[in-house]
């Protein structure tokens, strides 16, 4: 099983719109809601691809009640945490005309100590019986950069495969906790390491102690980092850009990471069978991230997804990077 941990998740609210234009008034289709945030967005893609899942997150309030209204309905594997402050709402306005999407991010509501203990004892109990645990998103205010080293290294001491999606100092904790997998963007591993390129930051992380990084670079797709492959690595890109709503494009190549860990656990190893790994998930990240832009909401893959990881180009990272 995988366990996916949210500890600060988020009813998103989703509009389509023909053309954003500041200042007007737009009449547009009704909106959707559904429950989110990173974490339940890589279980919704995982359960999507029948991939045994169970999807940790907190709720509380009138939108807290809605989250879990809907998250029951969806089917996906869930235990939910209740906590006083109200679940936090992400806006996401999509432009169909230019392919963009402009997303209003609520800050969480903090944690009291019971809350936090509440969420950190259940993902420590739970990912201890599952084979990869994926700790996705930001921090909320209670729980500390600290707490979330102390988890992964929790459960990397208990034999769980752990990968993290989170930004600042949760980051560096995370890599200095042994977590098998990182995956930022470009802007959070710059933020994080002070390296604008994407190869020298993945490797400040790797020195720091973990053990493969991902990082996600958008519309040029990714760079792959592993620690046996320290002075080079692996690029994957679509030739070809494609438009739509790029919010759940991270949540879905972190599915494909926690599926590939799962699959084989020395997934950093310094083997042909590991390197083998390494570079079907650089493809299949890449496919996966793509195709979840093609999607009106996040948590979902294209059906085109297998003809998308056919056409991904997957490269050695040159050796003057060493």
């Amino acid at each position: 099983m995988i366990l996916t941990v949210t500890p600060n998740p988020a009813l998103d609210l989703t509009w389509h719109v023909d053309r954003l234009t500041p200042g007007a008034t737009h009449r547009v289709p009704a909106g959707t809601a559904r429950a989110g945030g990173k974490g339940v967005n890589v279980a919704r893609v995982l359960h999507g691809r029948r991939i045994e899942v169970l999807a940790l997150a907190t709720s509380g309030g009138a939108t807290g009640a809605e989250f879990t209204r809907e998250l029951d309905s969806s089917g996906i594997p869930h235990h939910l945490v209740p906590v006083g402050g109200a679940t936090r709402r992400s806006v996401a306005i999509v432009d169909d005309e230019r392919g963009e999407t402009a997303v209003l991010n609520e800050h969480g509501a903090p944690l009291d100590a019971a809350e936090s203990s509440a969420l950190l004892d259940a993902a420590a109990r739970l990912g201890r019986a599952s084979r990869v645990a994926a700790i996705c998103g930001s921090l909320p205010p209670g729980v500390s950069p600290d707490a979330l080293c102390a988890l992964v290294e929790d459960l990397v001491a208990a034999g769980t495969r752990v990968v993290v999606d989170t930004s600042g100092p949760g980051i560096l904790a995370a890599a200095r906790a042994g977590a098998h997998a990182l995956k930022p963007n470009r802007d959070e591993l710059e933020a994080a390491t002070g390296h604008a390129d994407p190869v020298s930051g993945a490797r400040a992380l790797l020195d720091l102690g973990a053990r493969l990084v991902v990082v996600s670079l958008g519309a040029e797709g990714l760079v792959c980092v592993s620690r046996a492959d320290a002075a080079g690595g692996l690029r994957a890109r679509l030739p070809r850009v494609l438009h739509g709503n790029a919010t759940g494009a991270g949540d879905a190549l972190v599915a494909a990471i926690a599926a590939a860990l799962a699959d084989t656990p020395d997934l950093h190893a310094d083997t042909d069978v590991a390197a083998t790994a390494r570079s079907r998930l650089a493809r299949r990240a890449a496919a996966w991230s793509a195709s979840a832009v093609l999607m009106p909401l996040a948590g979902e893959l294209s059906p085109e997804h297998d003809a998308l990881e056919a056409e991904v180009v997957v490269e050695s990272i040159a050796e003057e990077h060493a």
